[in-house]
This record gives structure tokens, C-alpha cells and sequence, in this order.
């Protein structure tokens, strides 16, 4: 990570690159973003996504399974794999680090023995489809006692959530939601327990490639872990900026398209979770203080209003018989063009959740 000559760019032009390597102007049927994956919090969330980059996840090979942080994503099958390899934990520190909850806090030192116990009482326990809460119960069973608590809700001893679902990848199982119930069931695509991590650089070349500039300490927070970790991967293919007066970096090979970056005047509603939102530099995506309190609340969070590279409003929707019901509360007045296209927007989000049609209302 050297300190050479660094270009100097402006949040808009980073924003606006964003937005086109996200696939926004849905101009391929398998959004690029998919190597990074799409989160499916709250369920239902990634579909949506898709559909505001023009997809939808049917005959993708696509698969949902706890990966980043032990959140619900949508990935390729045919990275799963490497996947698994990739989010594996470099050595124990990483490990305590991912897992380190005041509820385990003995366990969590065990470190990358931790994870390679939990993935394998997965293996032996998931060979069929499963309630979470059942897989949750005979997994606690299976590891030490040091990973597991006392739960006084449910009145068992249980295993950290953390660290079970940080290690479902690894455990080959994937996730099936079930109305208001989690299923767990065994991966089609079989691939062992990690031996050692490998691959975790092409995470890190991922983050930056679509929520980049970024710095080591942004790329940690996205995996869960501490930023000297990502600095023993950081890769030596990047190109060095400077951002708002501070050096962030991205792919060499992506700098030609962050210094020529347009806006393109979309308007798109985008879910909670939605991985545009998932950048760690909030001030860059959000500015305004107040404002990102009310994009990112931390439970029952809204979706996002896109308008060219920008966060411009939140919208929530209900779902009432066949028809939804869309709320869009604007930050800025909004033109006719913009409401316009919104109408069109509203009815793409009633497809992908599967509404017959929408009732659209700008607050």
C-alpha cells in the first residue's frame, strides 16, 4: 500500500461509477455484482434487488446461504466452493476476531478450531432437510461446550448464532426460508471442510471493484473481521485515489472507468440490503448524518430511493391481498420525470414480490 501519485477523485464521480458497475442500466441478465453476492435480509430482499438491475434469480444457479457475516446471500453455486475457502478464517486471531461475543468469550479463543468444529457437526448432523432450531440443537451438542451459552429464552444451551451461521458455508449446508421458519438442507455442491483459507484477496478485489475506492479498515468491516487481517491479503493489482482527502484504492484495471464515470439518470428503488447500500464509507453514499440514520436503521430498516447516483428517499411497502402498497418519502422534491419513472420502478418491485399490482404514494 504505497503513497505515490494518487488520482484525485470526487464523490460524485465515484458514486456515478458505482452505480455502473452494479449493473443498474440493466443492460446484462446476470448482474456482475453476483461475485459478490446478494443479501436476502429481510427474505425476499435479494429478489428485489435483482429486479432493480433488471434479473430475476431463476436459471441463474443461484443458492442462499449464510456467507458474509453469517447473512443470508444469494451466490453463484458454482462459486461456492471457492467461496467457502475465501471466507474461511486466516488463523486464529481472524477467527476469535469474527467470533468474539461476550456470550462465548472462552470459545471464541479456541479461534479457527471453533469454526472447523461447528462446520463439522453440520456434516454430520445436516444430511436431510432440517428446522433450524433442530440443526441448531444437535450442532450445540456435537462442539465444546465453550462455544455454546446458556439461552434463558429458550431455555437450552446453545451454540453462539455468530459462529453457527458464520460457519454454514463450511458446513455445506444451505438455507431455505419457510414461510416464518428457517430450513436448513445439505448443499447440492459438495466440497470439504476448509483446510486453510485461500482465495481471501479475490473477496477484497470484489468489495473494491464495486463499492470501491475503499480503504482495509472498510473491506474488515464488510467481512467481520480487523483491518491488519485484510492488510496480510490486501492485493498488489490496485490503483491509489484520493477521496475527500483521504487515499482509498480500487482495481488498476477500473480506474480508465471511475475517471470517465457519467451520471446516467436512473431511478431505481432499491431494498434493504441491497449491496449498493453495503459500502462501510456511509458519508460517501449518504452524507447527511440525519439522513443516514433513516436509510440504515438497524432493525426494520427502509429501502432506498436511487435517482441518478444519488440516495434521495426511503420507501417501505405492504403487501395487502395481491396488490402492494409502495410509500416513497422523498428527501428532495422530486421532478415529473423522476415520479414518472417511479411508476415504472413501483411496478417492477410488485413483480419481483409477486403483487398483481401496485398502489404507488409519494409522501
Amino acid at each position: 500500500m504505497s503513497s505515490g501519485n494518487r488520482d484525485r477523485v470526487e464523490r460524485a464521480q465515484v458514486l456515478a461509477h458505482r452505480v455502473a458497475a452494479h449493473g443498474f442500466a440493466r443492460s446484462s441478465p446476470v448482474p456482475e455484482v453476483l461475485a459478490l453476492g446478494v443479501q436476502d435480509t429481510p427474505t425476499g430482499s435479494a429478489r428485489a434487488a435483482l429486479a432493480a438491475r433488471g434479473a430475476a434469480p431463476e436459471g441463474q444457479g443461484l443458492e442462499l446461504v449464510w456467507s458474509f457475516r453469517g447473512a443470508p446471500h444469494l451466490h453463484r453455486r458454482a462459486d461456492l466452493a471457492g467461496l467457502a475457502a475465501a471466507l474461511w478464517p486466516l488463523d486464529d486471531a481472524d477467527a476469535t476476531a469474527r467470533i468474539d461475543t461476550a456470550v462465548i468469550k472462552e470459545g471464541a479463543r479456541l479461534g479457527v478450531g471453533a469454526f472447523r468444529a461447528t462446520a463439522e457437526g453440520f456434516r454430520a448432523v445436516v444430511t436431510a432437510p432440517m428446522a433450524k432450531g433442530d440443526v441448531s440443537t444437535a450442532v450445540s451438542a456435537s462442539v465444546p461446550r465453550s462455544l455454546t451459552y446458556w439461552c434463558a429464552r429458550c431455555g437450552a444451551q446453545h451454540i453462539s448464532g455468530l459462529l453457527f451461521q458464520q460457519a454454514g458455508l463450511s458446513g455445506g449446508v444451505r438455507v431455505i426460508p419457510e414461510g416464518g421458519r428457517t430450513v436448513l438442507a445439505p448443499l447440492d455442491a459438495e466440497f470439504p471442510v476448509p483446510v486453510e483459507a485461500s482465495g481471501t484477496a479475490d473477496l477484497v478485489r470484489a468489495y473494491l471493484r464495486f463499492l470501491g475506492p475503499a480503504t482495509p479498515a472498510e473491506v474488515a468491516k464488510y467481512l467481520g473481521t480487523r483491518p491488519s487481517v485484510i492488510a496480510s491479503v490486501w492485493p498488489d493489482d490496485l490503483a491509489e485515489v484520493s477521496l475527500d482527502g483521504r487515499t482509498a484504492w480500487l482495481p488498476a484495471t477500473d480506474l480508465d472507468a471511475l475517471r470517465s464515470a457519467e451520471d446516467q439518470g436512473l431511478v431505481r428503488l432499491l431494498p434493504p440490503g441491497d449491496p449498493f447500500l453495503q459500502a462501510r464509507d456511509r458519508d460517501v453514499l449518504v452524507p447527511d448524518r440525519a439522513r443516514q440514520k433513516e436509510v440504515w436503521r438497524a432493525i426494520g430498516g427502509p429501502g432506498a430511493l436511487l435517482v441518478g447516483n444519488e440516495v434521495t428517499g426511503t420507501w417501505r411497502a405492504r403487501t395487502a391481498g395481491r396488490r402492494l402498497e409502495l410509500t416513497v418519502t422523498p428527501f428532495v422534491r422530486l421532478s415529473s420525470a423522476v415520479r414518472g419513472a417511479l411508476d415504472d420502478e413501483a411496478a417492477t418491485l410488485a413483480s419481483a414480490r409477486g403483487a398483481e399490482e401496485v398502489r404507488l404514494r409519494i409522501g
